[in-house]
């Protein structure tokens, strides 16, 4: 291993010791090649498997960069007329008074203000792009539209758009446990649980990834949809679901958004990554402790991987993951 990752690959340890996670993975690609691959720890607390490049890992929220791929997909197609259509155009079962003017740029940069109580009733917490909160309603949503309109689940409309085309065998919403699918810690001092789900409709956190594939996925987007010199997303996709959509009237602090990609311009309280990341940059996370990077200014793609539920350590996760791209930057700064 050169000495310039030996830092970002202590932190990551670390990190897996404070937190508590049976495993963790990294891997960097820089100008499309693989330069640091990196595997530790087991499956599950007890008598599991160890994490190897075949081990794959419940990405959780990251599955929202696949859907917000599929909505760039509706709007290049011409199935959504625009970023700025009422969702009241597309969804007659939902309450008029309650969805008022919310559009499709609310609902993919969590600038929306609805929430889903336990029965399923829709309720309005702020007015439509007045402020931000992370809420799991507009990803039903979004996923809800995207069946409607292709006549088919989005992960079905990734299968025949990417995943085929890219050789891709070890992403996939999992509704059966197998040997290569890493538990989700939640207590450390009980085995990790099957967080398989139901469906493979892409609504439930049941997505699971290789480290491999989840760096390939983000190289796609920093290749503006090149695999292997061939065009696989249309650019115009890709740089949709990666440009800023947050109404600009948002408070500062808040993050900034591409289609559900945390996309960083500058330094805000609130964004998941550090002040030293270059403006262009785009990331996402999920509960049980993945991060896709792309910096497009390096030319690097970074996938880490953990598995276990929650935030790291006693301070705010946040913290953590300003930490990480700070690190990760800093690694690849001239």
């Amino acid at each position: 291993m050169e000495r310039r990752y030996e830092k970002l690959v202590s932190w990551v340890e670390n990190i897996k010791e404070l937190n508590q996670s049976s495993a963790a993975s990294l891997l960097i690609l820089k100008d499309d090649k693989v330069v640091l691959e990196h595997y530790s720890g087991k499956h599950s607390n007890h008598n599991a498997r160890p994490i190897t490049e075949a081990s794959r890992f419940n990405v959780a929220s990251v599955r929202k960069s696949y859907l917000g791929l599929c909505v760039a997909y509706a709007i290049h197609d011409g199935e959504i007329s625009g970023i700025d259509d009422y969702i009241s155009h597309y969804f007659d079962d939902l309450n008029p008074e309650i969805i008022g003017e919310t559009t499709i740029r609310h609902l993919v940069t969590h600038t929306h203000g609805l929430e889903e109580k336990a029965n399923g009733e829709l309720i309005r917490e702020f007015q439509p792009g007045e402020s931000w909160a992370y809420k799991g309603i507009n990803i039903k949503l979004m996923a809800q539209l995207i069946n409607n309109l292709y006549g088919m689940p989005f992960t079905e409309l990734l299968r025949e758009k990417v995943f085929l085309p890219m050789g891709f065998h070890q992403t996939w919403w999992e509704t059966e446990h197998s040997d290569e699918l890493v538990r989700v810690i939640i207590n450390p001092e009980e085995n990790g649980e099957d967080a398989t789900g139901s469906t493979e409709d892409g609504i439930e956190s049941n997505l699971f990834v290789s480290t491999q594939e989840l760096a390939s996925w983000g190289n796609l987007f920093l290749n503006k949809g090149k695999f292997n010199e061939k065009q696989i997303v249309p650019q115009q996709v890709i740089e949709l679901a990666t440009e800023i959509h947050t109404p600009p009237e948002v408070n500062k602090e808040f993050p900034r958004h591409g289609f559900f990609w945390y996309v960083h311009d500058l330094p805000r309280e609130l964004s998941e990554m550090g002040d030293r990341v270059p403006a262009g940059s785009y990331q996402i996370i999920g509960v049980t402790g993945p991060t896709l990077l792309v910096i497009p200014e390096y030319n690097v793609v970074i996938a880490k991987m953990y598995n276990k539920k929650f935030n790291y350590g006693n301070k705010n996760y946040l913290y953590y993951l300003k930490e990480f791209s700070n690190i990760a930057a800093d690694t690849f700064k001239e």
